[in-house]
């Protein structure tokens, strides 16, 4: 039987040129593969670090996250810091337009507290009532788990507030954009570093627990990294080597202290923390200007 020979229109691009083919399907597959990842491994987790540490959604993807993805997601947590910094820094230069210093400061702590949905400011509280009204960690847990504010969290709270806005009236006028830029991170590299390393006091479980359980020294010093790169463009390397120096001592104490009168950490805890942080940053930062 005589074989037809195909038309020069029909020719099979597979069949005539099958070194071609194979290696573009690899490359294809490669780059799918690194989309892939690129999506797993840098975006999902910093998506899961926004949501949970603000209250503006930027993905409508549901996704139920692993524990080793929650885990993940805390070594971005000094990004998304920078990220809130940043919008209170565009904040503070528009407002500084048109009202006054007084002002302008209160709005920044209202705008922060409204971007975090008071998560933090709900750990303070929750803390300082545990540590009036326990005698032993588990009066203390047991405590902090109630809805109602006591009177010492209320007070707490207000005078967490009140030392912040001294804090902001006070910044010396040529590190205000940086140290508004860097507050947040810092608090939130606390609350990696704080959680590092550390049991979860509660037996029965709890939020913080699953982000705690893969936890590891390499996402603390991504974490570590970005908030250092921003103090040392900011502040200079003398002035950022001393915060951060200051900040590992405060979390030490803190971390102790977690273990001491909790028996480990909570997610009211390592919110206490970030308020920690941030209002001493505040206040400390004459003396860290004066090191530059």
């Amino acid at each position: 039987m005589k074989r037809e020979m195909p038309s020069e229109g029909t020719v099979d691009t597979a069949r005539s040129h099958p070194a071609e083919s194979g290696p573009r399907m690899q490359q294809k597959s490669r780059d799918d593969s690194r989309v892939s990842h690129f999506t797993h491994d840098v975006f999902r987790p910093f998506i899961l670090a926004w949501h949970f540490l603000t209250a503006i959604p930027i993905s409508r993807s549901h996704h139920e996250p692993s524990s080793a993805e929650l885990a993940t997601s805390m070594a971005w947590y000094s990004t998304v810091g920078l990220l809130i910094g940043g919008l209170l820094a565009a904040a503070d230069q528009g407002l500084r337009l048109f009202l006054t210093a007084e002002v302008v400061n209160v709005l920044l702590i209202v705008l922060l507290v409204l971007l975090t949905r008071g998560l933090h400011q709900d750990g303070l509280a929750d803390t300082l009532d545990g540590l009036a009204g326990g005698r032993t960690a588990a009066d203390r847990l047991r405590i902090m788990r109630d809805p109602s504010v006591g009177a010492l969290g209320a007070t707490g709270l207000f005078l967490s507030l009140l030392l912040r806005y001294a804090g902001l009236l006070a910044l010396p006028q040529p590190v205000r954009l940086p140290v508004l830029l860097c507050m947040p991170a810092l608090g939130r590299w606390a609350m990696v570093s704080v959680a590092w390393a550390s049991p979860y006091a509660r037996s029965e479980g709890g939020l913080a627990a699953a982000f705690l359980t893969h936890l590891s020294w390499q996402h603390v010093l991504l974490s570590s990294l970005v908030l250092a790169c921003a103090l040392m463009a900011g502040m200079g390397v003398i002035a950022a080597t001393a915060t951060i120096a200051s900040g590992a001592l405060v979390v030490v104490v803190v971390r102790r202290g977690c273990r001491a009168w909790f028996g480990g950490v909570t997610g009211d805890l390592l919110g206490a923390t970030n308020e920690l942080i941030g209002i001493l940053f505040l206040l400390l930062i004459p003396v860290l200007v004066m090191a530059r």
